[in-house]
């Protein structure tokens, strides 16, 4: 595709992208919850993939492959996090953020469900897929280099690792032996968020893979580089143990013997 095809299409993507929000907006403003937001965060994420991939007249293996991996971690997380939604109902966390701004900034729900969660969504989805759309976009026929290759196995690693540690925390979760206590055996035992350091993995591999087709996707390394500062800096793991101190009161011992990200032997 040339640059001006390129940019017409991430238009496309992109205006598909604020549509789609827009709906999903007035249904979270009719059940008044926005929780789902999470599950369609992985969901857009294929979607963006998929469209892409549709926009491209003949592709080559390499874009095959970026959709593929996109396609199986969206579809997968997006499953997951939308049934767990639907057994869980609201997530406190956004229960917080909606209240806040309708109790103390005075807005209404609608407002506030649209200005703080899908608005600011859009464009941070957007960034975060940037490389599988490049990637796509640019791939032509390509077949996958030995930087690809590598790439690919850290994303199949990264989907393992976080599809197994959800299987584990759900199945944890399910036991009512279980309430209080702290999930620390598993690849719980190794990382305190091993679903996170999947994620980390799988849109790295995926930017590897990307990387191939040259300099328009090594910029787009700040999709990856973003995502991580959000697991590890920003909404993920600080927010999720900032709760965990306060439930469980067993999570400083798990937090003194335990890697806060990427996976290490427990200390003794």
């Amino acid at each position: 595709m040339n640059d001006l095809a390129i940019w017409a299409a991430l238009g496309t993507n992109f205006a598909l992208l604020v549509a789609i929000m827009i709906v999903l907006w007035l249904i979270s403003v009719k059940i008044r919850d926005v929780s789902f937001i999470d599950a369609f965060w992985a969901y857009g994420m294929a979607i963006m993939a998929g469209t892409s991939i549709m926009q491209v007249a003949e592709p080559g293996m390499l874009a095959w492959i970026i959709w593929a991996l996109t396609a199986l971690w969206g579809i997968r997380l997006g499953t997951h996090l939308l049934l767990r939604w639907r057994k869980e109902g609201v997530d406190p966390r956004y229960e917080k953020i909606i209240g806040k701004a309708t109790n103390k900034q005075g807005m209404s729900f609608a407002k506030a469900a649209f200005f703080k969660a899908w608005a600011v969504q859009i464009p941070l989805l957007f960034l975060v897929c940037l490389p599988a759309q490049l990637g796509i976009f640019l791939a032509d026929d390509a077949e996958p280099n030995a930087f690809a290759v590598i790439g690919i196995l850290i994303a199949i690693i990264g989907i393992l690792f976080e599809s197994i540690s959800d299987a584990q925390l759900k199945a944890f979760k399910a036991n009512p032996e279980n309430n209080g206590k702290v999930l620390d055996t598993g690849l719980w035992r190794y990382t305190r968020h091993p679903n996170y350091f999947g994620d980390f993995c799988a849109w790295w591999g995926i930017w590897l893979v990307a990387a191939q087709v040259g300099w328009p996707v090594w910029v787009a390394v700040i999709g990856p580089i973003f995502l991580s500062f959000t697991l590890m800096k920003w909404s993920g793991a600080p927010l999720l143990e900032k709760g965990m101190q306060k439930s469980r009161p067993k999570y400083a011992d798990y937090v003194a013997k335990t890697s806060g990200f990427f996976p290490m032997p427990p200390k003794s």
